[in-house]
């Protein structure tokens, strides 16, 4: 694809965010103070949020465009965090095209039926992914929402806010293969054998598949960058089910395809000596279990890798290269340990992220819904005060 210049009015090409210290250090570049956020810290461990969502559904509060940029903003009010993540659900892009699914309260994503053979799958791609574009409108009314309250509003910032950058919004988007995990069982699996089975039963059938979520998620994560999103993150949830050599043949082509959607994207900007330069928005890649795959994540071609909490980031940094950025990876059933042990262990992962060029703080999955989120709030000030 031929670059596309984002809008002068975006975050980042206005000045507002390419400083920040996420982006600065998704760049590779480290700041005094590290960076960070939580994966799922806009959610069911703020009391705000459990009565915002009385008597709404999940994917109906997904689609709400004021809904989604409250929910959005709770926890960068809240914790003071150096960056928003988008509120919404792997699955929203499939609803929006048409796709049975619904989130069912304690089980997660369910579809009307299973897509684990050639005529299912057919069936299934005979949907344009293209249809997305034409059903994104609350996707795109939410994001700006936000950012416009993220830009203007300094009580609405996170860390960055006195030292005069806005707060960066992350857009976020499955990845093919954990997309493909729920349609081939037609719901939540413990072990992916559906998908694992298709994939070699009828790889034809899996490579349509995975070309048609690669498109899909694709598309999803560039409406919300085009909308104003300063980042982009790919969760791949169930890659650990897999080995290297299937990762590599089958799964990461369909991940680097997803992100060709960000790629092009573009913002032009002035560097430290007032020379202008022109950047690509960056992205991340987080998998959970993926210790084995680390490297060949790294190389569906992304900026920053994302480390679960079950390999020490100077250990991934050797897996992967000691010139990537990492974001980790802190236990979350930490996040419930007495304070003099959770203190620890924050610090320590702070000191083996100094492994890599630069380190974005976060967990090494997601909040836990029972989090005490003063905890967290703790955590965030942990963090700022220790220097990188």
């Amino acid at each position: 694809m031929s670059p596309v210049i984002l809008s002068s009015q975006h975050p980042l090409s206005a000045g507002l965010t390419g400083d920040s210290r996420l982006i600065r250090a998704y760049r590779g570049e480290r700041s005094d103070t590290t960076p960070v956020w939580f994966m799922r810290q806009a959610g069911r461990s703020l009391p705000e949020y459990r009565e915002l969502r009385v008597g709404t559904r999940m994917l109906d509060a997904c689609l709400d465009p004021g809904l989604a940029s409250e929910i959005t903003l709770q926890p960068v009010r809240r914790h003071r965090v150096d960056a928003g993540i988008f509120f919404s659900d792997i699955v929203v892009p499939l609803k929006l095209v048409g796709v049975d699914v619904e989130i069912q309260p304690g089980r997660g994503p369910v579809f009307g039926r299973g897509y684990a053979d050639a005529a299912a799958v057919a069936e299934l791609t005979s949907i344009d992914p293209a249809r997305l574009d034409e059903a994104s409108a609350p996707i795109t009314d939410a994001v700006q929402r936000t950012i416009t309250e993220l830009n203007a509003t300094p009580e609405a910032g996170g860390g960055d806010a006195a030292a005069g950058a806005a707060t960066p919004l992350i857009g976020f988007a499955g990845a093919p293969f954990t997309l493909a995990a729920y349609l081939a069982e037609g719901g939540p699996s413990k072990d992916h054998l559906a998908a694992r089975t298709l994939m070699h039963a009828d790889p034809g059938a899996w490579r349509a598949l995975m070309e048609w979520t690669a498109e899909l998620t694709g598309r999803f994560l560039r409406t919300q960058v085009l909308a104003g999103a300063s980042a982009a993150q790919l969760f791949d949830s169930w890659a650990g089910a897999l080995s290297l050599a299937d990762y590599e043949a089958h799964v990461a082509p369909a991940s680097a395809r997803a992100l060709s959607f960000v790629h092009d994207l573009e913002y032009e900007t002035a560097d430290a000596g007032g020379s202008a330069v022109t950047r690509a928005v960056p992205v991340v890649h987080f998998g959970v279990g993926t210790g084995e795959l680390l490297s060949a994540m790294h190389g569906i071609g992304v900026d920053t890798v994302g480390v679960d909490y079950r390999v020490p980031l100077d250990v991934a940094s050797q897996r992967i290269g000691a010139d990537v950025p990492l974001q980790g990876n802190l236990d979350p059933a930490l996040l419930a340990a007495p304070w003099p042990v959770l203190e620890a262990a924050v610090r320590d992962v702070l000191a083996r992220g100094t492994a890599a060029p630069a380190h974005v703080f976060n967990l090494g999955h997601g909040v836990p819904p029972e989090t005490d989120p003063t905890v967290l709030t703790r955590v965030v000030e942990l963090v700022h005060e220790v220097r990188a």
